[in-house]
């Protein structure tokens, strides 16, 4: 639910939804049977915020929001890809994402999983097909590869897995590094997308993302104590029950709030050179901190 959100980031997010979701039906076609109808159903609802971060650094560059559409389908298929694995018995073993029973739980184990191999190469395909000078499309699909690979989202989520079995509880460093790569490095890679495909340096938008995904993790920790499991439309309480080290066990409730508002307003210093240009991704590092799923 996006209740908090200014009307026209709502607009905006949900625009980028549907030009990701467009792209990937499109690429998906007349493709029928049970893998390509959970690849449909494991890119349907979400809030779309990685396509919207593509579609916005796009904006700023001077690139209309279609010719950056296949790299927010391709962000947003690979994203899919991450959950649908992720919810797997074999890793967190959820019955709900986004509200709905996980791909396992709606088909089975081996379709959840070559659902989710199909995407992650989808996203690859997605890229190929972007209007930009060729060597920008190999710096978006090798950035791609490393942002997903074992040294970003992958390897963040073996060091997660990891953890439930240590004999010490990870750190508060610890977890920021883990998170760095399961969060954080798709996020990252999706705000530094735009200036990417028009050759320009993505410093500043890179460390925005930075700062914005350690915020969303850290909300999502929050939401995990706060949340209801309706709204946030998967479990809640799963942390605390499992004993597992987070951003709130280490600072605490106020404390895990505090940090995430200051993280907000240094993603909001990184885009000083844009002005106001950048005001719908200003509103945007707010909101993930203000929703409620």
């Amino acid at each position: 639910m996006l209740t908090q959100t200014e009307p026209s980031l709502r607009d905006a997010l949900a625009h980028a939804r549907d030009l990701a979701q467009a792209q990937i039906e499109a690429a998906l076609g007349a493709h029928s049977g049970p893998v390509a109808e959970a690849m449909r159903y494991a890119c349907t609802g979400g809030k779309g915020l990685r396509g919207f971060l593509v579609i916005e650094s796009a904006r700023l560059h001077g690139l209309a929001p279609g010719m950056a559409a296949p790299a927010a389908g391709a962000i947003e298929a690979l994203h899919a890809y991450s959950l649908v694995h992720d919810d797997l018995p074999c890793m967190d073993d959820d019955d709900l994402r986004r509200g709905q029973p996980t791909v396992h739980r709606k088909w089975d184990e081996a379709t959840a999983v070559l659902a989710g191999d199909a995407l992650q190469t989808l996203a690859f395909e997605l890229i190929g097909h972007l209007p930009c000078a060729a060597e920008a499309r190999l710096t978006l699909m090798t950035s791609l590869a490393a942002a997903a690979g074992v040294g970003g989202m992958v390897g963040g989520q073996a060091l997660d897995i990891a953890a439930e079995t240590a004999a010490e509880p990870l750190t508060l460093a610890e977890i920021t590094r883990l998170q760095a790569g399961k969060t954080g490095a798709l996020i990252e890679w999706s705000a530094m997308a735009g200036p990417r495909m028009a050759g320009a340096d993505p410093t500043a938008l890179g460390q925005y993302a930075k700062h914005l995904g350690l915020a969303f993790q850290i909300a999502d920790d929050i939401l995990d104590v706060e949340g209801d499991a309706a709204t946030v439309g998967k479990a809640v309480g799963k942390d605390d029950a499992a004993g597992k080290a987070t951003f709130v066990s280490h600072l605490g409730l106020d404390g895990a709030k505090a940090r995430a508002a200051e993280l907000v307003d240094m993603a909001c210093d990184a885009l000083s050179d844009y002005g106001q240009e950048a005001q719908s991704l200003r509103a945007a590092a707010a909101f993930v901190i203000a929703r409620d799923s």
